[in-house]
């Protein structure tokens, strides 16, 4: 058994792979790098404390990873032109660009609200409406898409491995049950690519007439424009599995001919609430901003992680309460060792229990196995406080170090990561962007910067910048 232990731990980490249905090895395409897309939100709304699952979950493995030696770029997208924006802008009477614009506003503000940090770039749809009708060009040519009245279509019938991903069979899929059956599509599985204009919605040009992109080939348009044809993680929630990530994942693989689209799909699962899962259509949704009311970020984010990511948690607010006192437990002891090192000093090194600990993060970023562990880790320490040395207690508060620079579940102490590597890495991106001619997307990451409280300065062909 230890020769066994001793492997694995020299494997790095393994996840669960949706594409393979099996516990993977994480090797990436390309080194020590991994290109990582997460499905970001459709900003209409505030997001519930059930889409922060999702984002917390990422971001925490992203942290993991960096921790691991990782050169980790952390790509979301953003869906800013939608039906559900649409009638958000309706009911409003406001312009649809203006609705999206402060939805994502308030989407970013939640984010930092909740310590998610991770992502290097979020990127809006309507940024690469070029890129989208390029790839829809493709499809059409190749023979997977085909215009009708009402805009572009992909046809399903065209990619044998259709539902292969998320284990759905083609023949099962019957007209009217998970598609609305329309005769304007060759096949009623067929997925829109672009809709044509209608009256009061925004709109762009394209070969085949003014209209919009659909939902899927947002996605792909953006990544193969950062990544190329392949990547090495795709996440998400598991509702999106069928029919979106199916749907991108079909056609990249028709314009690539590859065998996948990302080698790894890793999806998180719901939070349920009552009898069905939390949703804005169902209605059953309790806002993040609401919740940080009444919780700080710790509290929720030790809620969302002290649990398997591929498990539903059931929520309700007792829960969360439950949740806050044992978290506090971590936090009691880290300021009681915080101060101690502050008043003595501590040797700050982990030792083989730690290590333990730690390691279990690798198998599946098992983190329920590692919360019962550092709580049972945890309660010895408060026990045998007035026994230990200075070299336990350090190993102490390095390991509750370590769980907070990935899981950022403590208050009382700024984040001590040299954040110029990852500055380095959007000044590079930044000035590739300008060199393709993508402004837009050139802007859109120093505003990033300058909002992070970074001045960008462009001088006789030099990038310099400095922090505000």
């Amino acid at each position: 058994m230890e020769s066994d232990s001793k492997n694995k731990g020299e494997q790095g980490i393994r996840l669960y792979n949706t594409q393979s249905r099996k516990i993977d090895q994480i090797i990436p395409e390309h080194g020590k790098k991994i290109r990582i897309f997460v499905c970001g939100p459709t900003v209409y709304d505030y997001i519930h404390i059930g889409n922060a699952r999702t984002f917390v979950f990422f971001d925490s493995l992203v942290r993991y990873l960096r921790s691991s030696g990782y050169l980790v770029f952390y790509l979301q997208n953003i869906t800013d032109v939608d039906d559900k924006i649409i009638n958000k802008a309706r009911e409003e009477k406001k312009d649809v660009m203006d609705v999206s614009s402060f939805y994502l506003s308030e989407f970013i503000r939640d984010m930092n609200s909740l310590r998610v940090e991770s992502v290097n770039l979020y990127a809006r749809t309507s940024l690469f409406i070029g890129e989208i009708i390029e790839q829809i060009e493709r499809l059409i040519k190749s023979g997977h898409a085909y215009v009708s009245d009402d805009g572009v279509y992909f046809s399903v019938s065209s990619f044998p491995d259709y539902g292969k991903l998320s284990g759905q069979k083609i023949d099962n899929l019957i007209a009217g049950a998970r598609v609305t059956a329309d005769r304007r599509k060759k096949n009623p599985e067929d997925f829109v690519l672009w809709k044509f204009r209608k009256t009061g919605e925004p709109f762009w040009w394209s070969p085949w007439g003014e209209g919009r992109p659909g939902w899927h080939i947002e996605d792909t348009a953006i990544t193969e424009f950062f990544f190329g044809k392949s990547y090495d993680v795709h996440g998400g929630g598991i509702d999106l599995l069928f029919p979106h990530h199916e749907s991108e994942n079909a056609q990249m693989r028709s314009i690539s001919g590859m065998d996948y689209l990302a080698k790894y799909w890793i999806h998180v699962g719901m939070l349920s609430m009552g009898e069905g899962k939390m949703s804005k259509s169902v209605g059953n949704i309790i806002k993040v901003r609401d919740i940080l009311s009444e919780f700080s970020a710790e509290d929720i984010r030790f809620f969302l992680l002290n649990s398997g990511y591929r498990n539903t948690i059931e929520f309700s607010m007792k829960a969360l309460r439950e949740s806050s006192v044992t978290r506090k437990r971590i936090q009691n002891l880290y300021d009681i060792l915080t101060r101690e090192h502050e008043n003595s000093g501590l040797i700050l090194e982990g030792n083989e229990e730690t290590e333990r600990i730690w390691k279990e993060l690798e198998d599946d970023f098992d983190t329920r196995s590692f919360f019962r562990d550092l709580l049972a880790y945890v309660s010895r320490i408060f026990k045998d406080m007035e026994n230990l040395g200075k070299d336990e207690l350090g190993a102490a508060l390095y390991m509750l170090t370590l769980t907070d620079s990935v899981f950022c579940i403590l208050k009382g102490r700024e984040a001590s990561s040299d954040i110029s590597d990852f500055i380095n890495s959007m000044i590079e991106l930044r000035n590739q962007m300008r060199k393709v001619g993508k402004f837009d997307v050139s802007d859109m990451i120093r505003k990033a910067l300058e909002d992070a409280g970074v001045v960008v300065e462009d001088s006789k062909g030099e990038t310099k910048w400095r922090m505000s």
